[in-house]
């Protein structure tokens, strides 16, 4: 027992050379996503956040508290990082004046630290694969029940509940736009808005089919059955790229808004979906009892979909940007759930994988999007 006591004693040189490391890692990754920078330009767009006359245009002052949030986005994580750094390196000082058990505490509490720390670094290595065009936008996002029927549905309301934890898990807001519920359970299609700093880049590695395996709550005989559904993302752009909609092109329908009933029931077709005859693009909102909101939010959505419609078929990759649209159903899925026979998530691009199926339902989609990411980034 003595000899395996001294077997898990902490050695205070590797504590100090973990420190030394974490600090010659910070140096370098300072000079990697230039902090210097990125403080000067955050300065610059707080000063314009102070002006009296700031919100005199509502589209600019959106792009400067935009790129204000992309660019604490990476000063706000270094920041913690240094601080977790300076913090462990002051535990160290002290543990070396304990003896005994008290010093094996103190030096477990410093590589905690020096764990948090590497969590920081963490987060500036996936900020630091974002480096799209519209990466750091907000996104609109659907999804749609693919082959299953009601299990499709149900499956579409569970992979709804994993991207809003995920979501919250990232500061990000949520804010859903339509949604169409199926015949018995879960919904058919799921329209959302996600804003946040880098949102867009982040869940771009989420679009394509998702497949779920389990057995079926739905089924009297408990049959295993395999569902589908598709995930489609598509970058909030800025207002000032000039994206043209005839008014000839447009097909507008309202309808009354969906929810609860009683004193609360909307009595107006304030829901709007609009349908853009040329290219059967089709958005739609209900969330706000305003018919004139929801149109300026389904147009914003609209033309998000068609400024990358139109760049797909520029560059004639429409995969590029709508991988999801192939068939929603076996042989295409990106990523397979598994909850029977066995519990496993595992991504088909990326051979990533976990059998913590409740951890990725409850949100823990980063290993699988940071896995796309440094595979995008190598080219492969």
């Amino acid at each position: 027992m003595a000899e395996e006591s001294k077997k898990t004693l902490i050695e205070p040189e590797e504590v100090r050379q973990r420190i030394e490391a974490l600090k010659e890692s910070s140096r370098q990754m300072a000079e990697y996503i230039k902090i210097d920078e990125r403080r000067e330009r955050l300065a610059g767009l707080e000063a314009q956040q102070a002006s009296p006359d700031f919100w005199n245009s509502q589209s600019k002052a959106r792009e400067v508290i935009s790129a204000t949030n992309a660019e604490r986005a990476y000063t706000v994580p270094f920041d913690a990082l240094l601080k977790a750094i300076d913090d462990a390196a002051v535990m160290f000082e002290l543990a070396e004046m304990e003896e005994g058990e008290a010093r094996e505490s103190a030096l477990r509490d410093v590589l905690s630290e020096c764990d948090r720390a590497d969590g920081f670094f963490g987060k500036l290595r996936m900020q630091s694969l974002l480096g799209g065009r519209f990466d750091q936008c907000n996104v609109f996002v659907k999804l749609h029940a693919g082959q299953g029927g009601t299990e499709a549905c149900d499956w579409v309301a569970m992979l709804y509940r994993m991207y809003q934890r995920y979501a919250e898990s990232q500061g990000w807001k949520v804010e859903e736009y339509d949604v169409q519920p199926g015949e018995e359970a879960g919904y058919k299609d799921v329209y959302f808005r996600v804003e946040g700093p880098y949102a867009f880049g982040m869940l771009k590695a989420e679009r394509g089919i998702h497949r779920l395996v389990r057995i079926s709550p739905f089924d009297a005989n408990k049959r295993r059955q395999t569902s589908f559904a598709s995930m489609e993302t598509v970058a909030e752009i800025a207002d000032d790229i000039d994206v043209e909609i005839k008014d000839e092109d447009l097909r507008i329908d309202t309808y009354r808004s969906g929810g609860a009933g009683g004193q609360h029931v909307n009595k107006t077709d304030s829901a709007v979906r609009l349908t853009h005859l040329p290219t059967g693009i089709v958005v739609a909102c209900q969330k706000e009892r305003s018919q004139h909101m929801n149109k300026e939010k389904a147009m914003n959505m609209l033309r998000a979909q068609l400024y990358e419609y139109y760049e797909d078929q520029k560059k004639a990759e429409m995969d590029r940007f709508y991988g999801a649209k192939s068939e929603n159903g076996w042989g295409s899925q990106i990523r397979s759930y598994v909850f029977c026979p066995y519990t496993m998530v595992k991504d088909l691009r990326t051979e990533c994988e976990t059998s913590d199926v409740d951890g990725v339902m409850d949100g823990n989609l980063q290993p699988f999007i940071e896995a796309w990411l440094q595979m995008k980034a190598s080219g492969k």
